[in-house]
């Protein structure tokens, strides 16, 4: 066995083993903790499949977290109130099953993706950082102005989505869901970025005239990733309503954009394991640095320059180039 596999196969048992453990040293908190940070992995993993392997930059990916967590707060509304969230074409009545919210959430942000994405993926660059921008932006004071679903103070859940079988309100069965569904997205992604659809968005981040002179039309290659992380960014943001039971508009900003971000160039760009281990590294440090100063994101900073300068590849390249590489 080469070391990356025993290195990504003890990170497993660690996380499978982290509420025994949290439990026996009577810090069960942790368990709850490294929920959120696990939801913020699968984020940060939809993320760098269109800015690590194809290089279209989006400071507006935080909308898609966005919509699934307002898919699960509303479904979820309007299942206790007792009213359909639509009538017409057809009625739709609020649900409260995690697997059918969690196909409406990924159907609802593959629409607005591909809309969007229309219209964005036609330019490049600062352009293209600019419309991503704006169109969270707009979905941000929509959802304000929604004052049935709680306007600018968001909306409440009255309890977490529920699974057959499953314990959703239970922290221990729900850190093990999220765990669940960030292995099968990780497999998934590292499946797709080496296939010829994967080799494509990578060429075209290399040269993407290149693409199109061998036949490719890039433009349809690069609509399809950005609506596969676009589902993928819905998913987590399911996990993350039912996480903290609560939605706010704040979830479309682009404050949140700026974190994913942060956290994929932590951990390399590029790197599937590295957009993990930068949420990780990235919500960690804000754990330990907020609980001695509200200014932690001054403390923070240094630290992120520090790594983009002296490791261009983030913290899993130097994983890579001085542990896990040298046999």
């Amino acid at each position: 066995m080469n070391r990356k596999f025993i290195f990504l196969l003890s990170a497993l048992i660690i996380l499978i083993l982290l509420p025994f453990v949290a439990e026996a040293v009577d810090e069960s908190y942790v368990t709850s903790s490294m929920s959120r940070v696990l939801i913020f992995a699968m984020a940060a993993v939809s993320l760098d499949l269109i800015v690590g392997y194809g290089a279209m930059v989006s400071f507006g990916h935080a909308a898609f977290v966005g919509l699934g967590a307002y898919v699960a707060a509303i479904l979820s509304f309007h299942i206790n109130d007792g009213s359909p969230v639509f009538s017409f074409p057809f009625s739709f009545d609020g649900s409260n099953n995690l697997l059918l919210i969690l196909i409406v959430a990924m159907l609802v942000a593959a629409i607005v993706a591909a809309l969007t994405g229309l219209i964005s993926l036609r330019t490049h660059g600062i352009h293209f950082i600019m419309i991503t921008l704006a169109f969270a932006q707009m979905l941000y004071y929509l959802f304000i102005s929604l004052d049935t679903y709680g306007g600018e103070d968001g909306l409440l859940m009255l309890g977490r989505n529920q699974l057959p079988f499953i314990d959703t309100a239970n922290d221990t069965s729900f850190y093990y869901l999220c765990l669940f569904f960030l292995v099968v997205y990780i497999v998934l992604s590292r499946r797709l970025v080496n296939s010829q659809f994967g080799r494509v968005i990578k060429g075209c981040k290399l040269n993407e005239k290149r693409m199109q002179s061998l036949g490719f039309n890039t433009y349809w290659y690069r609509l399809t990733a950005y609506i596969i992380a676009a589902t993928g960014a819905a998913v987590a943001g399911v996990l993350l309503a039912n996480k903290t039971e609560y939605v706010d508009p704040g979830l479309f900003s682009w404050h949140l954009s700026g974190e994913l971000l942060v956290m994929i160039i932590l951990g390399g760009l590029g790197s599937i394991y590295g957009a993990v281990i930068g949420a990780i590294v990235y919500l960690l440090l804000e754990q330990v640095l907020s609980a001695y100063t509200e200014h932690w994101m001054f403390y923070l900073g240094p630290f992120l320059i520090f790594v983009v300068i002296y490791a261009r590849h983030g913290i899993y390249g130097i994983l890579q180039n001085k542990v896990l590489n040298n046999d």
